[in-house]
């Protein structure tokens, strides 16, 4: 066999961004308030001038200031150590939550839209001037708290999540605001019932990804971004492993991924060798995002190998 080389690279694998805490903390705290305090002014304000957009922009909201509130519980839970019970700590709930989110977000959309579509038969005069005001505050609420995530965004998905429901929250509002200008001039009472529309349908294009995606982790499906051929292609570049097999890919996080994988090296690989090789496949599945790695190990010559009758010997990278 030839010999197994390592290389150097001058750069650091930092793939858990520093975040920085109290920032973190300072804006969901912000969010959960000034978004809270925007809903009971929606449902207020709705319920007076009965505005089903206004409404529906409220049930949305107040799913936003739980998804924030519940992000937030996740991201403390982060912090907390893993124990002889949960061993990974307790970072799947950043998953769960958003799993809960998306469901209960969908089912409030879907009794939105059929109270829309019913009423999209029998529309009530609205003052467009009053929900344009009231959507032009949710505007005003949605992008400042959206602001307070801009920089810690692209360090964890829990906060980039936050940031995007904001900022299409803001979206949202500035429809309204248009919905209630045409009103005023024109007098078109329907547009609150297809403003309504489209913000249920805009809402589960957004959502359905979010549910479908939470749901696959929470299965342990393998993450977005990671592919299984990827990494047989990978480990089996690396000199002195002959083959990768038994491959699993979950995530213990929104920010996580942990594998493991049985190693089959070449029956000449040294006790050195092999520790040299266990460093540069670590390092190689840094790049391929994933954190956390358990290998087994075990020898074999260069005809094919049976590794289901190997006994190998485990090691946690």
């Amino acid at each position: 066999m030839s010999e197994i080389h390592s290389h150097s690279h001058g750069h650091s694998h930092s793939h858990q961004h520093t975040v920085s805490a109290d920032q973190v903390n300072t804006a969901f705290v912000a969010g959960i308030s000034f978004n809270f305090l925007f809903v009971i002014i929606e449902i207020i304000t709705g319920l007076k001038i009965h505005s089903l957009s206004l409404l529906s922009d409220a049930g949305h909201n107040l799913a936003d200031v739980a998804s924030l509130g519940l992000s937030l519980f996740a991201f403390r839970m982060l912090k907390v150590k893993a124990n002889e019970t949960y061993t990974y700590g307790y970072r799947k709930t950043t998953i769960l939550a958003a799993l809960f989110n998306a469901v209960v977000l969908l089912v409030s959309i879907a009794l939105i839209g059929y109270e829309a579509i019913q009423r999209l038969f029998n529309p009530e005069p609205l003052p467009g001037k009053t929900i344009a005001v009231v959507s032009f505050i949710g505007i005003l609420i949605n992008s400042g708290t959206a602001l307070l995530f801009f920089r810690q965004k692209e360090k964890d998905i829990n906060i980039k999540s936050a940031y995007m429901h904001l900022f299409a929250d803001a979206m949202v509002s500035l429809t309204l605001v248009i919905g209630g200008i045409i009103i005023y001039f024109t007098h078109w009472y329907r547009i609150d019932s297809l403003l309504s529309i489209g913000v249920a349908v805009f809402i589960v294009i957004n959502t359905w990804s979010l549910l479908t995606y939470s749901l696959r982790l929470s299965l342990d499906g393998v993450p977005e971004g990671i592919n299984i051929e990827s990494i047989k292609i990978m480990a089996q570049s690396v000199p002195g492993i002959k083959e990768i097999k038994h491959i699993h890919v979950w995530a213990i996080s929104t920010s996580q991924n942990a594998l493991t994988a049985q190693v089959a090296l070449l029956k000449s690989v040294s006790m050195e060798q092999e520790q040299q090789i266990k460093k540069e496949l670590r390092h190689e599945l840094l790049h391929l995002n994933i954190h956390h790695s358990t290998i087994e190990t075990e020898r074999s010559d260069d005809t094919p190998a049976d590794l289901s009758h190997a006994s190998p010997k485990c090691e946690v990278l």
